[in-house]
C-alpha cells in the first residue's frame, strides 16, 4: 500500500492528537478505546477478501462473535487503541431488513392519532 496524501494526512492527525495530549496533561482523555475504523466495499466475497487480507497483514484472525450480526471483522489493539477491519455483509443485513419490514407491515395502525375524516 503507498501512502497517498489521505493516508499521511491520518497518520499525522493521530500523531498530532497523541502530542496535544501529551503537551496538555489537564485536557481530559476519553475512558474508552479508541478505535480505527476501516469499512471495505463491494459484493460480499470482495468485502471479505479484502478483510482476509487485512487479517494476513496483521496476523490476526476474524472474530467469529460478529458473524452472526453480518460483520466480518478482525483488529489488532495497542494498549487502548485500536484498529479494526469491519466488512458489512450485504446478505445478512437485507435479511435484517427483510425482517423488519415484515415486522413493520404486521403491525396494527395506532387508532389513537390516526385521522378519520367525516
Amino acid at each position: 500500500m503507498t501512502h497517498t496524501p489521505t493516508r499521511l494526512a491520518y497518520i499525522a492527525g493521530l500523531r498530532d492528537l497523541a502530542d496535544f495530549f501529551d503537551t496538555n496533561p489537564d485536557v481530559p482523555t476519553p475512558e474508552g478505546p479508541v478505535i480505527a475504523y476501516y469499512f471495505p466495499r463491494g459484493t460480499d466475497e470482495k468485502i471479505r477478501d479484502q478483510v482476509d487480507h487485512v487479517a494476513r497483514l496483521l496476523s490476526s484472525q476474524i472474530d467469529p462473535d460478529y458473524l452472526p450480526y453480518g460483520h466480518y471483522t478482525t483488529q489488532i489493539r495497542f494498549g487502548i487503541a485500536e484498529y479494526r477491519a469491519v466488512g458489512l455483509l450485504a446478505s445478512t443485513h437485507t435479511q435484517h431488513a427483510s425482517d423488519d419490514d415484515h415486522q413493520n407491515c404486521c403491525t396494527a395502525p395506532d387508532t389513537d392519532t390516526a385521522t378519520h375524516s367525516a
